[in-house]
């Protein structure tokens, strides 16, 4: 593992690779392990789009500054929906994925023009 230290307003930051970071989040748990390889390298595609699809969700709401509580009042979606899908074991209906989808791009949108101005 690489890092490396940077200061920022007197805090001590560490810095690392994506890669390194998410490994240390599934670790964790806040993120849903990939499946495991067979000898060739494939992996079950059905549990890698669930787990890929959470992984993405899981990752801009973080970024996004928000609870799950919180994208579920934004987007019109249960909590426990998002719960669910964020486990990486519930694939939700493609109108779910939309409204959530649509909900994180408009805070992305606000942090990309508050980032120009």
């Amino acid at each position: 593992m690489t890092l490396r230290t940077i200061e920022i307003e007197g805090r001590e930051l560490v810095v690392m690779t994506r890669s390194e970071f998410e490994r240390l989040m599934e670790k964790a748990g806040t993120l849903p392990a990939l499946p495991p390889a067979d000898a060739k390298g494939n992996r079950d595609a059905l549990a890698f789009a669930d787990a890929a699809i959470a992984r993405g969700f899981i990752t801009r709401r973080i970024k996004a500054c928000l609870t799950q509580k919180e994208l579920a009042k934004r987007s019109g979606v249960r909590m426990e929906t998002i719960s669910r899908l964020e486990s990486g074991k519930h694939i939700p209906r493609q109108e779910t994925i939309v409204r959530l989808d649509e909900a994180l791009k408009v805070l992305e949108r606000g942090a990309q023009r508050h980032k120009v101005a």
